[in-house]
């Protein structure tokens, strides 16, 4: 038998359901809500993406007149394949959470643009080593993630490598090893900060 509180209880669920307000039913701001999101999520990774674009990254004249003119003289821009990695591919982490916090990171290089620190060539070059050894630590911290995305150590061929490089990469893919590609491979895409490098 059936219990007329549960009952109007029932009721008084689909009542609200279909008119929590005086002007909409509780279906039609759901709906709304959902719709609203759709867009604002579709909004919110169309800039994202925006924001990893080649375009944007060197829009600012510190980037453009800089690091991308070195970057243009390196084989992550032109090579025989005809793969280029652009800024994002090293700089931002594919999956979203570690994008999120990478891009929140960013906000402080943009801070240093509206503040003027690295707003001329001259500021920038004071600023190399500094800005170098932040994205160092960065990666290192990582294990090179970014790096990993494109190059992996089961794909290399160690007969295509001269034995040095074949030894150093064998050892670097045990896991315990401590070691990452950044810690061979610095100024492969940029100057590197003066004072360093100058034996190489």
């Amino acid at each position: 038998m059936s219990n007329p509180t549960e009952e109007k209880k029932s009721g008084g669920f689909w009542r609200a359901l279909r008119s929590p307000s005086a002007r909409y039913s509780l279906l039609t701001l759901l709906g709304g809500g959902f719709v609203a999101g759709i867009i604002f999520w579709g909004g919110f990774n169309t800039a994202m993406e925006a924001t990893n674009k080649l375009e944007f990254c060197i829009s600012c004249h510190e980037m453009k007149d800089t690091v991308y003119q070195e970057y243009k003289k390196t084989i992550h821009y032109s090579n025989r394949t005809g793969v280029r990695a652009v800024c994002a591919d090293c700089h931002v982490p594919k999956d979203f959470g570690h994008k999120m916090l990478r891009k929140l990171q960013a906000s402080q290089e943009v801070w240093g643009k509206i503040t003027g620190v690295i707003d001329t060539p001259e500021k920038f070059e004071a600023h190399r080593k500094e800005l170098a050894e932040h994205e160092r630590a960065r990666m290192r911290s990582v294990g090179s993630r970014e790096c990993r995305n494109c190059h992996n150590y089961d794909g290399m061929d160690p007969e295509k490598q001269d034995k040095s490089a074949a030894k150093k990469h064998a050892m670097a893919a045990k896991p315990d090893s401590g070691k990452s590609c950044i810690d061979c491979h610095q100024g492969i895409a940029h100057k590197l900060p003066k004072g360093e490098g100058d034996d190489d």
